[in-house]
């Protein structure tokens, strides 16, 4: 029987996008979710998996509009 990655479940998986927040739930294998903004995206994802690539479609899913964030400016809550 051969593996198949496509079944993989992913380490790392972002939750829908959601205008009503700066912030993407992110949910990483063995540590729950947590609330992200896009600057704190990658070096979390690093902390928790050091050596894989944020643009693995196979081990960071993406449950929507990939490497998009809401819009938010300095001062709003």
């Amino acid at each position: 029987m051969t593996s198949n990655s496509t079944t993989e479940e992913p380490l790392v998986r972002v939750a829908e996008f959601r205008t009503d927040s700066r912030y993407r739930l992110v949910h990483f294998r063995d540590a729950g979710w947590e609330p992200l903004a896009p600057e704190e995206f990658e070096p979390e994802l690093h902390r928790h998996f050091p050596d894989l690539d944020p643009h693995d479609p196979v081990r960071v899913h993406w449950d929507d509009r990939p490497w998009e964030w809401p819009a938010w400016r300095p001062g709003e809550a």
